[in-house]
This record gives C-alpha cells, structure tokens and sequence, in this order.
C-alpha cells in the first residue's frame, strides 16, 4: 500500500468510525476466509460494518474518529455501525457460532472505551423492532381484554335465552 492509499483508508475509517455510535474490536486469528465473509454477510443484513485493518492504520483512525482507550494487538478485525445494540449482537452473534477463532476484546459505544461485559450486556438486549412490538403488545392487551369479556358477555346471553 502507498502512502497516499493508506491516508485515504485512514480518512475513510476516520469518517465512518466517527459517525458510528459503537465500534467492537475482535480477534479472529483461525478464522478462514469463508468464515470471515459469513461474519461480513451477516453484518451487512444487519447495517453494519466489518473491516481488517492493521493495527497502526486503526489507531490512527480511531484516534482521528475521537474514539480513545482501545488497545490494538495481534490480529484485529473492527465491527461498527449507527446501531449499538446491532454491532454489538453481530459481534456476540460471530464470536458465538465461531468460539475460539472469533474473540471479543473490547469496545466503544458513543466514542467511550467500554469492557467486555458491557458488549456483551448490549448484546442480549432486545433489538428495536422486538421492542416497538413488545410496546404494542402492552398498548393492545385492554383492547384485548375488553374484546374477550364482551364475547363471554354474549356467550353467556345466547345460553341464558336457550
């Protein structure tokens, strides 16, 4: 890679890091190719985003997105995107079904180093959708209620005037 290309990649990271409201960093040494676009395939089906990046390349983008504390070593891939809890189930998610190949370090959510439990805490929380439907289950459940007891009422009519 040239100087130029590698500024250009730091600029583009930089941009997208910063715009980012969680960054994951994993390790996946023994990960095979096939494996790794498995990880990218989901992340994209989820809107979020997963590059390789030497370490060096990484730091300078990180520090550039604002994003401090987050220690680069070994082997690195960098999961993020706008939603928190989306980056963070596809990180649990991968390191989850490739166990000791695809690794959680640590992390960022909204530009702040966080630990591990942290991710892992945002990983088995509830998505935004899950949650929109478990809030109209709750908003529905009088009309529900109410629409059952006026159908006993009417049962319980019938059978009286039988």
């Amino acid at each position: 890679m040239t100087r130029a290309e590698k500024e250009q990649l730091i600029a583009e990271l930089s941009a997208a890091l910063g715009e980012s409201n969680a960054v994951v960093v994993c390790d996946y040494k023994g990960l095979k190719c096939q494996e790794l676009e498995k990880v990218r395939h989901l992340a994209a089906e989820n809107g979020v985003h997963v590059k390789v990046v030497k370490n060096t390349l990484a730091t300078l983008a990180l520090r550039n997105a604002g994003i401090e504390g987050l220690e680069l070593k070994d082997t690195n891939v960098l999961v993020w995107g706008e939603d928190q809890i989306n980056t963070c189930k596809v990180a649990d998610k991968a390191a989850t079904e490739f166990k000791d190949r695809f690794v959680i370090k640590s992390g960022a959510l909204e530009g702040k180093a966080v630990d591990l439990g942290t991710i892992l805490a945002m990983a088995k929380l509830p998505s935004r959708d899950e949650l929109i439907g478990m809030l109209l289950n709750v908003w529905m459940a009088p009309i529900r209620n109410f629409t059952i007891g006026l159908d006993a009422l009417r049962k319980k009519r019938e059978e009286e005037e039988a």
